[in-house]
């Protein structure tokens, strides 16, 4: 087995590929974390981590950007997941292990990109279940509304910037989610694989409705907001996107990773990019891109209008069962990827704890659950998607980055997918990272470069004190005349 120093001859800290895969057990089973998810649960795991929101919150923020050209802006947001994809599944079938990108940059980057790849995965991850939160809080009380005639009081469904209080559900949601990733992989992989189906089959059924009311007129003029318009809406729509990498955060506890997670991966970018061009063009041609824009519930609002009735309260429970399996997925994720920072010394010792009753990491759990259920009591959906977009486009650029790195330092890696057309695909995902991070605009550039200062300060303050990569190149004997 090859091996890498630790630290390079440049003085950045890598490490082995197969260091990784050794210390997570990822090529055995019965290590630490249970394998118990196959492709299908997978698949369904991927489409419950990105399947909320963005199309039942967010398609009204796009459309307002966009208009009918929505759907172009779709494409746009799913090619640069496309290319990524691509490097996601080489690098999730070469190296399956929890850390996810954090570990993909460790290998092929070094420790201090690694950590701030880290960083802004606890930014895509911790703040995006947040504004999921919040998201799920709006349709339980379209819900409620549908279902009752009455809906939770302002004071405790929204926060203080929204003219309430306390944003209770969005903090029920979570909690809940806790319980259940508590309980075990074994459970979540089930529920999240129900709730997946049943949330496609939504989808399924709002297109049938919608597409009976189509009407050509209704998307024209196509392009009004022209390729500014086209841009700006991609950016906003690549949040719906958010949570395909969630994919290798499994890679312990899925049977068979290095086949299974490529597969995966490019199975859900695939069903999910139908899935949203479909609603967007059907929910626009229905009632056009004025009935859709700046409606948070549009999804719903546009069954009602179509049916004549309160059909829009099936779709509403569909939201609501789609954006708490979102919040079930990503937080999953989130508490695999402080997993893999702790275990190389990054984090606090308490996130890699692994309860010997449930083999889940139920500290780290329910600590990610407390922090993250603060922000969606309190803060607003709009408010963190601009932020958590461009994080994550940033760690898009770096997992390409990644596989041009280690095709060009480990071309003996073992891997059971390759990207096609490298290096081409590899660049054309920076590429198109970088475009749609000009699109989130000048203000969240200030606020995204304000967040790297800060985990900068954090690596030199804690993690690079307590790598323990470090400490065993401090501790490593020095070879004679070395």
């Amino acid at each position: 087995m090859r091996t890498t120093s630790p630290a390079a001859p440049t003085g950045r800290r890598l490490k082995s590929p197969d260091l990784l895969i050794a210390e997570s057990g990822a090529d055995r089973e019965g290590h630490g974390l249970r394998r118990t998810m196959g492709l299908f649960q997978l698949v369904c795991f991927g489409v419950g981590a990105i399947v909320g929101t963005g199309i039942f919150v967010g398609l009204s923020d796009s459309v307002a950007e966009a208009g009918p050209a929505v759907a172009v802006s779709y494409v746009l947001a799913a090619v640069t997941c496309v290319f990524t994809a691509f490097s996601f599944a080489e690098l999730g079938g070469a190296i399956p292990v929890s850390g996810s990108s954090y570990s993909f940059a460790y290998a092929a980057l070094g420790e201090r990109t690694a950590f701030l790849v880290g960083w802004c995965l606890l930014l895509e991850y911790g703040v995006s279940v947040s504004a999921v939160a919040v998201g799920w809080s709006q349709y339980l009380n379209e819900l409620l509304d549908s279902l009752t005639g009455w809906q939770l009081p302002t004071a405790l469904s929204a926060g203080p910037g929204e003219g309430g209080a306390v944003n209770l559900p969005a903090v029920v949601v979570i909690l809940l989610a806790a319980v259940l990733l508590v309980r075990g992989i074994r459970e979540s992989a089930r529920a999240t694989a129900a709730m997946a189906v049943l949330k496609i089959g939504i989808l399924l059924l709002f297109l049938a409705i919608a597409f009976t009311a189509f009407q050509d007129g209704n998307l024209t003029p196509f392009a009004g907001a022209g390729a500014s318009g086209i841009t700006a809406g991609a950016s906003l729509a690549f949040f719906s996107f958010i949570g395909f990498d969630a994919v290798t955060t499994a890679g312990e506890e899925v049977r068979d990773p290095r086949r299974n997670i490529p597969l995966a991966i490019l199975i859900c970018i695939g069903v999910v990019t139908l899935l949203y061009v479909a609603v967007a063009l059907a929910a626009i041609g229905a009632l056009g891109p004025d009935a859709v824009a700046d409606k948070p519930a549009a999804l719903s609002l546009i069954v009602d209008r179509v049916t004549g009735s309160g059909f829009g309260g099936v779709i509403a429970f569909g939201a609501v069962v789609a954006i708490a399996s979102v919040v079930l997925a990503v937080m999953y994720g989130q508490t695999r990827i402080l997993m893999s920072m702790a275990r190389d010394g990054l984090m606090p010792r308490v996130f890699e704890r692994i309860s010997p009753r449930t083999a889940t990491p139920a500290a780290g759990t329910w600590i990610v659950a407390a922090l993250i259920a603060l922000p969606a009591a309190f803060s607003s959906l709009d408010v963190v998607v601009n932020l958590t977009t461009i994080g994550t486009l940033a760690v898009m650029a770096a997992v390409n980055a990644s596989v041009l790195a280690l095709r060009r330092t480990r071309p003996d890696l073992k891997r059971t997918f390759r990207v096609p057309l490298h290096p081409l695909f590899p660049l054309l995902g920076i590429g198109f990272s970088a475009y749609l991070i000009w699109g989130t605009g000048w203000t969240t550039w200030v606020q995204f470069a304000g967040f790297l200062a800060v985990g900068a300060g954090v690596y030199a303050a804690y993690g690079r004190r307590n790598s323990r990569l470090g400490a065993a190149a401090v501790s490593a004997p020095r070879e004679p005349g070395a």
